[in-house]
């Protein structure tokens, strides 16, 4: 199947050929149908399988026709709610590749900078709005955009909008939209609070799954590698020296992990940029830039902040903490191997991280492959050290707050 068999005009065909797409990915030949059909939608398929433009491209297609006269002053007829500020960005950027022919005109707005100039661009009229939630009802609660003419109301990466709290602004925005808009729903697990949330805001939904949410990415191969928990950076520093080459994303679980393991790489002469909650919205867009135009090719960061950030050609992928969640695992490693290229995932493995391994596969339905053959292996019966308090004659796991911990000096990795 090609664009053309979708029914997509040619303003839009046009846009897709400029932007290098040839044929229309499988969640994208399903789902858009779907959308034209103005029917309530539930998506679920896993990162990198081309949902942005699932939506995107027919959003457009709907509004070309009958969008207002920019000197008739233009309103939001489309509304986007999406969790982080780097993927609204990102949306963003996708409906202006794939609307450059048209004159429809969209925004983006997200908290952590300056609201005045949103304010304007607002007040100019668009047709287009893609927001995280705080920023919108902030903006509603001033009077400063008018959700009365939404025809479509996207929810996209539902999922971690819950995980992160955002289900109670979703709600109100939804709310605050007219009850004859269409809705669609896009997530890469279908959880059963985000199935509650379907049910309340979906009429009569046509699901798409395009493939199981516990698949991992099959064009990227995955090797675990068990290591002691105290030799995981010199395990780290041996693979980007001798094993992994090219653009690397590494995940931690923690902001302070993420910063220590930059200055760390720092100091032996690697180039890194971090991303993680704590850095401005400023400082977040400029390392991702860095590191999409090859002047980094490290990336470290924590989950929140990577969730749907779209790298093109990312070579490998390093889980230099075991994610607690499975499903986490998923979309880490889905960040590589995309649009059918290949890539890699490094997992670090600690003797404490063993059970997260089990329920990673698990949900995959695979053994990943072990790599034995290196400088730091883990002794097959070791477990995770347990601290017994001479005061109490308590026992607790490595980490946790207790009286002989509290003497020692924490380890930050």
């Amino acid at each position: 199947m090609s664009f053309k068999d979708l029914q997509l005009n040619k303003p839009i065909l046009r846009a897709i050929a400029d932007a290098g797409y040839d044929d229309p990915t499988l969640v994208q030949e399903r789902t858009i149908p779907l959308v034209l059909g103005k029917k309530d939608v539930i998506t679920s398929a896993q990162t990198g399988t081309g949902k942005t433009a699932a939506f995107a491209l027919p959003i457009l297609q709907l509004l070309f026709d009958k969008q207002d006269a920019p000197k008739k002053g233009k309103k939001i007829k489309a509304l986007i709610i999406s969790p982080t500020r780097e993927l609204a960005i990102q949306i963003n950027e996708n409906f202006k590749v794939y609307g450059k022919n048209t004159n429809l005109r969209s925004t983006v707005i997200y908290g952590g900078t300056s609201i005045e100039p949103q304010k304007d661009i607002l007040n100019k009229g668009i047709d287009i709005l893609i927001a995280t939630p705080g920023r919108l009802l902030d903006l509603h609660k001033q009077d400063n955009l008018n959700l009365d003419y939404v025809e479509t109301f996207v929810l996209d990466e539902a999922d971690l909008m819950l995980d992160m709290g955002f289900i109670d602004d979703v709600k109100k925005i939804e709310r605050l939209c007219p009850d004859s808009k269409q809705t669609l729903l896009f997530s890469a697990t279908m959880p059963y609070k985000v199935e509650q949330l379907a049910n309340t805001i979906l009429k009569s939904p046509e699901r798409v799954e395009v493939s199981p949410t516990s698949s991992a990415a099959i064009n990227v191969s995955q090797v675990l590698y068990y290591v002691p928990k105290r030799n995981k950076i010199e395990l780290c520093l041996h693979l980007l020296r001798n094993t992994i080459k090219g653009n690397i994303l590494i995940f931690r679980r923690t902001k302070f992990g993420v910063d220590k393991l930059e200055q760390t790489l720092i100091k032996n002469g690697y180039k890194v940029e971090t991303i993680h909650g704590d850095k401005t919205q400023n400082l977040r867009q400029d390392a991702l830039k860095k590191f999409k135009n090859g002047y980094v090719n490290i990336l470290i960061a924590t989950d929140v902040a990577a969730r749907g950030i779209d790298i093109n050609e990312l070579d490998a992928v390093v889980n230099f903490d075991m994610p607690n969640v499975p499903e986490t695992y998923v979309h880490r490693i889905g960040r590589t191997g995309r649009a059918g290229q290949t890539g890699m995932s490094y997992s670090l493995c600690s003797a404490d991280e063993k059970t997260y391994v089990k329920t990673i596969q698990q949900l995959i339905n695979v053994q990943i492959p072990i790599e034995e053959n290196h400088p730091y292996p883990l002794d097959p019966k070791a477990k995770p050290i347990v601290h017994k308090s001479k005061k109490t004659g308590s026992k607790h796991k490595k980490g946790r707050k207790s009286v002989a911990s509290k003497k020692k000096k924490k380890r930050w990795y």
